[in-house]
């Protein structure tokens, strides 16, 4: 195979790019939110987690514990922070519990 002279890309540019430009990137952050938060709060927190969606820059997380939800609720900033930080990339602007 000839190599060709002038323009090199790297297989993670082309792939960015590819990701971009095929509307992929939405499904791939709501998968990375979630994982994400699975990571960013631990399993001790993980196991009352429902359900993790992220809905525009919104992240709607549904737990099982009310006493939980209510804790939670004064460190949504924090939390919304530290998501943001996992996922190297200002995703997350507002932290729904249900």
């Amino acid at each position: 195979m000839a190599k060709r002279q002038g323009d090199h890309s790297t297989l993670g540019d082309i792939l960015k790019d590819f990701i971009s430009s095929g509307k992929l990137e939405k499904g791939l952050n709501k998968v990375s939110a979630e994982d994400a938060w699975h990571q960013v709060m631990g399993d001790a927190i993980s196991k009352y987690t429902m359900q993790v969606m992220l809905e525009g820059e919104t992240l709607h997380v549904q737990l099982s514990s009310s006493v939980l939800r209510e804790e939670l609720t004064y460190g949504k900033e924090k939390i919304i922070r530290l998501l943001n930080e996992a996922l190297e990339k200002e995703l997350i602007k507002k932290l729904v519990l249900r």
